[in-house]
């Protein structure tokens, strides 16, 4: 059975996915796009079967996304059966420390972001600001300043020609040129195309925790350079997140603890909403599945229907394997290592809706305990249809020297992601990603070429209805405050399952994110949201925590703290962001 396209899901399709004329006039429907995207990747299948199996399996890619039930990365569905065919979203490529190699980056960069996908740098690589240059007898300008050239290429570079690009820019905790790194996006308009994180090692957060030193050291030479309080690292980083949410944390050590390939080298990077720590020009397919589609009734209750969950899983699997057949790479250093190690990562969007549906409150240990399950069947489940293929396919090629030799043979040295989803979730009428909802009504906003989204959530008004607590006066409110608070005469319950992202407490924010990484081997992409008079103390608190419980990064964003911002609660002018996302 086909799915209606809502409005808000119309307008976008009809602003960066359907095909166009050279008039700019649209050649085809979301029926249409669906039918492009499985044509083009179920052409795979004929590598390892007929035309009567291409057939079979075009079908099958094509209802699973035409009924709502998975959808991949927006470059798969932008390029998938075009001449461009560039259908990977995320790409890591490394910056050298010499002027060749950090322009041969920056090139490939623009022409991958042209092509759709977002690039994520560790700028550690390169001199310290003010360092001798012995071949010319000048000085360095540092990492940062390589930054902003990136930044700038990127500026001018739309993402498929349909958005604009993203970054994200690395620098270890150790670098000389540290503390400038964590304090350059306080200018406004800086690094605006770029997300940056500090690469952290376990060995600076015992520093933290015991308030000891800390050394900088070259990164070509290895030679101390100054000597720092930890201390004082950590609060900048702090002080800074609270002011404006970057910059951001990745964990080395807990990044690498489940690196799948560690023979072929050390993760220090990530693409730029953090979700996929890739190796030097590998780059990952990504795939969402939408939770909210998976409830059937049992005994007149709402219930996950696991069976069906089980299905699509496996048909997401083999479609993004296939996906890694049918991509065209741009680069052969690109093709070498992705079809060596064949990274999938298979994720979920509308977490929040099934909770809802479910009537299970985001802020409750009922939640965690079923994100710790729901995840650990996706692990699961996804893990063994890619042993299936693995089977069928034969493993990935750099196996041998990955962590599963000789015991599993699987097809995707990693097979599962958390993505923000940012504009397939609309596509999907469904939450975003793992995130709470944010707000029951809300507006998004300098989108579509500077138009505005306007969401009313789903369920609200029905469940207001059924209980009995629906009046016109709660819908106003609901339609200019954009949530339940204040409003007298509801029950706990009721407030407890529609409070959203502003109103829960961050530590359940946290506690999601953890729960779902204990089960994804790639990483999770989730931004902490904190209201607008959080202190600098409670984010210093997150960042601790989100190391000890075992996150592989950390983000928080605080209410109001950028200007040109994304999402508004409440059906009305006004900002609200979250950190530079491709979508």
């Amino acid at each position: 059975m086909k799915r209606s396209v809502s409005d808000n899901a119309r307008r976008v399709l009809e602003s960066r996915y359907l095909r166009r004329d050279r008039q700019g006039r649209i050649l085809e429907d979301a029926e249409g796009l669906f039918r492009r995207v499985a044509g083009a990747v179920a052409a795979a299948e004929g590598g390892w079967g007929g035309p009567e199996e291409m057939r079979y399996w075009e079908e099958l890619f094509f209802e699973t996304m035409s009924q709502g039930l998975f959808l991949p990365n927006s470059p798969t569905l932008m390029n998938a059966g075009t001449p461009l065919s560039q259908l990977s979203a995320c790409f890591v490529l490394p910056v050298p420390d010499s002027m060749e190699g950090i322009f041969d980056s920056l090139k490939q960069a623009a022409l991958i972001q042209q092509s759709g996908g977002g690039t994520g740098f560790n700028f550690s690589r390169l001199r310290p600001r003010n360092d001798l240059i012995s071949k010319t007898g000048g000085t360095a300008s540092g990492p940062v300043s390589f930054m902003k050239i990136f930044d700038a290429a990127t500026e001018y570079v739309k993402q498929g020609g349909k958005r604009r690009g993203a970054n994200m820019g690395i620098l270890r905790v150790d670098h000389p040129d540290i503390l400038e790194f964590i304090d350059v996006k306080r200018e406004p308009g800086i690094l605006r195309n770029f997300n940056i994180s500090v690469a952290i090692p376990d060995p600076f957060m015992q520093a933290v925790e015991a308030n000891l030193a800390w050394t900088l050291r070259h990164p070509g030479s290895g030679e101390a350079v100054q000597t720092l309080q930890a201390r004082d690292i950590w609060d900048r980083i702090v002080e800074n997140a609270w002011a404006g949410g970057d910059p951001g944390m990745i964990f080395l050590d807990t990044i690498n603890a489940a690196n799948p390939t560690p023979e072929l080298g050390f993760l220090d990077a990530t693409n730029p909403c953090g979700e996929v720590p890739l190796l030097p020009y590998e780059a990952c397919n990504l795939g969402s599945l939408n939770l909210a589609r998976f409830v059937k009734t049992v005994d007149g209750r709402a219930a996950i229907d696991w069976d069906e969950l089980n299905t699509v899983i496996r048909i997401a699997v083999r479609f993004l394997d296939d996906v890694i057949e049918v991509n065209n790479y741009l680069f052969t250093d690109i093709q070498r290592i992705v079809r060596g190690n064949r990274k999938i990562g298979l994720g979920v969007m509308g977490w929040a809706d099934l909770l809802c549906l479910l009537e299970i409150p985001y802020a409750s240990g009922e939640a965690i305990t079923l994100a710790d399950k729901l995840m650990q069947f996706i692990e699961a489940a996804s893990t063994e249809a890619s042993a299936g293929l693995a089977l069928q396919r034969g493993t990935f090629p750099n196996w041998e020297r990955s962590i599963f030799y000789p015991n599993r043979p699987l097809r995707n040295a990693t097979r599962t992601s958390i993505a923000p989803t940012g504009t397939i979730s609309i596509l999907a009428d469904t939450s975003s990603s793992i995130e709470p909802i944010f707000a029951l009504a809300f507006e998004r906003q300098h989108i579509l070429h500077g138009e505005t989204l306007a969401t009313i959530h789903p369920f609200v008004l029905d469940y207001l209805h059924r209980t009995g607590e629906y009046t016109p006066a709660l819908e106003d409110q609901i339609r200019s405050q954009g949530t339940l608070q204040g409003y007298p005469g509801l029950s706990d319950r009721t407030r407890s399952l529609f409070r959203t992202a502003l109103e829960i407490d961050p530590v359940w924010h946290l506690r999601h994110q953890v729960a779902f990484q204990h089960h994804v081997d790639n990483a999770v992409s989730k931004t902490i949201n904190l209201p607008r008079e959080a202190t600098v103390k409670e984010v210093a608190a997150i960042y601790f925590q989100a190391w000890k419980l075992g996150a592989k990064g950390i983000t928080v964003y605080r209410q109001f703290s950028r200007s040109g911002q994304v999402l508004q609660p409440g059906l009305q002018t006004g900002d609200r962001a979250c950190r530079v996302c491709p979508a």
